[in-house]
């Protein structure tokens, strides 16, 4: 038993020794002993500039070593990289061997590198490195690192090793884009109206108001319904309606305009009686033959022939109607004027009529709810005390901006303000709608949100142009984002 126990220890021993027991030897290489200081990475234009000083005085180079140390820029995807010029450290000796090399030859295997140097072990040796690339894109993702590549005796290789130098090889320009918050006009009294129209049927020359003529009944009744409605809200208040006539083209001008003047008065009357709505409040107007809406009616009837010509003639109409009427009447077929007389006349006989009633102030309570039901009767600061009452990080907050933008797409502060949530939000197509429709106006505060949003979705040319529209006002927000998307726009 004892036996067994010795030959047992000394297996073990052995495995332990020549088995199992790898010793791992870590490689040590001469970058440990390098330091980089005072680097410097500047783009200058289309050129980048890399500058840095390389401290070796902790390197211990080898009487027959000869040390190479490159700078490589790797991109951030790793699929490609860039050695820059390199430096090479050599020992006593193979200095020696490469200074004999070049005498004799004319070259040597530290031809290529910036910097030779012969190690001086235990003294302090420092050297300046500078060198000039072309700039690309991908440099600003990139990364340096600094290889060593060893090479002993008789020029056997010794390995390769890898130190990171800065993890961001180029620090190209940081663009800081702002939209400030537009405050929302106070409205001292909250106005709105409604446009509708009535079609009522007369019989020829007739401005005597039928309700039994054809569709007149039905017709009737919506406008009564539509003012009733108003009338009946107890937040609202009417403060007029406004009736104007209007005539289509056949017949003499004089005379169509006379008739569009005694059917929207009889209208009014007739409605005003219905609805018992004041008298002072209605308002009569009357606009005899209607050729924009004719030119506007055209464009429903594709298929009308010669479209385009009865377009042109109606387009260069100045002056003289009736001699306009009987240009339609000689320069096109008959077919083409009886679908005038059939189609397209018939609507522009008609009565505007426009409901203008006043609306009552809301309280906190109140607009929470009117703003998801009927948000045209609250004000765009009333829309924002709703939202504020959510708080800023919640998604009712948005939501009641967006409301508000929506409800209103004329209203600037609520369209920016809008705009600047959907951007905070990340969603740049969103933001860049909501603003396209105002562009044309040119409000500053408009541009500047509009260059920003293109300038997050990385549109940087629409963005310029944006941009210098607004930064031409004096606006010194736009000034500032047209600044920072030159300074992104140079570094493409």
């Amino acid at each position: 038993m004892k036996k067994e126990w010795i030959y047992g220890k000394l297996i073990c021993g052995v495995l332990l020794l020549f088995g199992t027991y790898v010793p791992v030897f870590a490689q040590t290489g001469h970058l440990s002993g390098v330091r980089v200081i005072n680097d410097e990475i500047k783009k200058n234009g289309r050129e980048v500039h890399v500058g840095f000083v390389l401290d070796v005085a902790g390197m211990h180079v080898k009487r027959q070593e000869s040390v190479r140390l490159y700078p490589v820029i790797v991109a951030k995807e790793g699929d490609r990289s860039l050695e820059l010029p390199s430096v090479v450290v050599d020992g006593r000796v193979r200095d020696k061997v490469h200074r004999r090399e070049k005498a004799l030859s004319g070259s040597t295997k530290t031809d290529g590198a910036q910097i030779v140097l012969r190690r001086k072990n235990g003294e302090a040796q420092q050297v300046e490195y500078s060198t000039v690339i072309p700039y690309e894109p991908w440099l600003g993702a990139a990364r340096l690192v600094l290889r060593e590549e060893t090479t002993g005796c008789a020029e056997c290789d010794k390995g390769t090793e890898e130190t990171p130098m800065r993890s961001t090889f180029l620090q190209l320009f940081q663009p800081k884009y702002t939209a400030a918050f537009v405050p929302p006009l106070k409205e001292a009294v909250k106005m709105r109206d409604e446009v509708k129209v009535a079609r009522l049927n007369f019989r020829q020359d007739s401005h005597k108001i039928d309700p039994k003529f054809q569709n007149n009944r039905q017709e009737l009744d919506s406008v009564r319904h539509s003012i009733d409605i108003v009338k009946g809200n107890g937040d609202l208040t009417i403060t007029g309606i406004y009736v104007t006539g209007y005539a289509s083209p056949e017949g003499h001008a004089d005379y169509n305009e006379k008739l569009s003047q005694r059917r929207a008065e009889a209208f009014a009357q007739y409605v005003q009686k219905e609805t018992k709505v004041d008298t002072h409040l209605w308002h009569v107007a009357w606009r005899g033959e209607d050729w924009e809406g004719l030119r506007l009616e055209l464009d429903k009837y594709p298929n009308l022939l010669k479209q385009k010509e009865v377009i042109a003639v109606v387009e260069t109409c100045k002056g003289d109607l009736d001699a306009c009427e009987q240009r339609l009447r000689n320069e096109f077929p008959p077919e083409v004027y009886q679908r005038l007389l059939n189609e397209v006349y018939p609507p522009l006989r008609r009565n505007e009529y426009r409901i203008e009633y006043k609306v009552r102030n809301f309280n906190l309570e109140e607009a929470q709810k009117q703003i998801y039901t009927n948000p045209r009767l609250l004000s765009v600061e009333e829309m924002y005390q709703v939202a504020d009452s959510y708080g800023v990080d919640t998604p009712k907050y948005g939501e009641a901006l967006l409301i508000a933008a929506h409800t209103y797409p004329d209203n600037v502060p609520a369209v920016v303000n809008a705009a600047r949530y959907e951007l905070q939000q990340g969603h740049l197509k969103e933001a860049v709608n909501l603003l396209l429709p105002l562009e044309e106006k040119g409000d500053v505060r408009v541009l500047n949100c509009l260059g920003v949003a293109y300038a997050n979705d990385k549109q940087y040319e629409k963005a310029r142009t944006v941009l210098q529209r607004a930064a031409a006002t004096g606006d010194v927000e736009a000034k500032e984002n047209l600044r920072n998307v030159e300074g992104v726009i140079a570094d493409l």
